[in-house]
Parts: C-alpha cells; sequence; structure tokens
C-alpha cells in the first residue's frame, strides 16, 4: 500500500484507520507506521485526532496484530510461515533478521524490536517460535508499541507546529541539491556527446 493510500485511509477514517492499519502492520503486513503514525501527530495538532487516542488506539492495535503473529508461530510453525509468507511479502530474510534479534536478546526483543523498522513488523513470530509466555509477551509488546507509537505522533505533531521553520531552513539545501543534478545532468550529457563523436 503507498504512501498516498495510507494517508487517504487515515484522513477519511481516522482512528477506525489507524486501528486497522497499525493491526495489520503487527500481523506481518509490511504497512509504514513510520507514515501512518506521524499523520495522525498532523491531524491531532489541526484538531482533527485526538493525540492521546490516537497513541492508544495504535498500541491497542498493535497488541491485538502481534497475538495474531504469535498464534501463527506458536501453533503453525516456522515451516508454515515460510510458505506462506510470501503472499504477505514475508520473505525468509525478514524472518532470519526477526529470528537474529530474538536469538540475541531474548523476550527483551519483543519490546525493543517494536522500534525497530522492519524487525517490529515480523518480531512475534519468533516469540511464538519459542512459546515465550504469553503475559510478558503482552506486556513487552504493549510497552514498546506505546513508546514507538507515542514518538512518531509527538513527531508529527511537532512537525507540523513548526512547519515554516523547517521549511526556512531545508529552502537552501533544496537549491544546492537541484544545482548538483543540473551539473549532474549537464556532464552526463557532454560526457555522452564526447564518446558518439570518438566513434
Amino acid at each position: 500500500m503507498n504512501v498516498s493510500h495510507l494517508n487517504t485511509l487515515v484522513i477519511q477514517h481516522g482512528l477506525l484507520a489507524i486501528f486497522l492499519l497499525m493491526a495489520l502492520e503487527s500481523c506481518c503486513i509490511p504497512i509504514a507506521s513510520e507514515v501512518v503514525m506521524p499523520l495522525a501527530g498532523f491531524l491531532a495538532f489541526r484538531h482533527l485526532l485526538g493525540f492521546w487516542p490516537a497513541v492508544a488506539v495504535a498500541t491497542l492495535a498493535n497488541v491485538a496484530g502481534s497475538l495474531i503473529a504469535y498464534a501463527i508461530g506458536n501453533y503453525a510453525g516456522r515451516a508454515f510461515v515460510l510458505r506462506y509468507g510470501r503472499y504477505v511479502g514475508l520473505t525468509p530474510r525478514h524472518l532470519d533478521r526477526a529470528e537474529r534479534w530474538f536469538d540475541r536478546f531474548g523476550e527483551a526483543t519483543v519490546f525493543f524490536g517494536r522500534m525497530v523498522p522492519a524487525v517490529r513488523t515480523f518480531v512475534s513470530l519468533p516469540a511464538g517460535f519459542a512459546r515465550m509466555p504469553l503475559a510478558r509477551f503482552v506486556l513487552f509488546s504493549l510497552f514498546g508499541s506505546f513508546v514507538w507509537n507515542l514518538a512518531l505522533v509527538y513527531g508529527g505533531y511537532q512537525l507540523n507546529k513548526h512547519w515554516q521553520v523547517l521549511a526556512d531552513h531545508v529552502k537552501p539545501f533544496t537549491y544546492v541539491g537541484a544545482a548538483i543534478l543540473v551539473a549532474a545532468l549537464l556532464w552526463f550529457w557532454l560526457r555522452r556527446r564526447s564518446d558518439q563523436r570518438a566513434e
């Protein structure tokens, strides 16, 4: 799902869209919370959405989606996940990365992994494979998701609050970038003409 579709869903359906998208993300569907939750912060600044309700709904959704992924890992196992994961964009590389984190940091991965892009989407699977105690899994998922969602919503809120200041600081870099791009294109064109003459 691309960024414009995510934006449209959140703007049109508010908390319902946030719950659905964040539950899917924690259920191994690659949806970027880095897009959804800062937008929620933007809408909160505009008084179109409540700040704390957005954080709470996203966190509960993450826990709900995580429980589904945990159950799949616990009851279906690794072979099932590898066989059917490709239909939702889960590759062996994704799963290997999540498992390496879990092997290295143990159950704490469920907390810290919630704040790591890509790992957060799939971290519940190795927890399910390892049959991590459910109460600790829910607790770590809750706190990790809360910290992540709070940071993203707050970031979106502050970005909108200071948008003009940011825009003023970024504008000079935009001009420099444009100048570099023009110079690179000109160099490429001149080199190509030189090569054609040499032939």
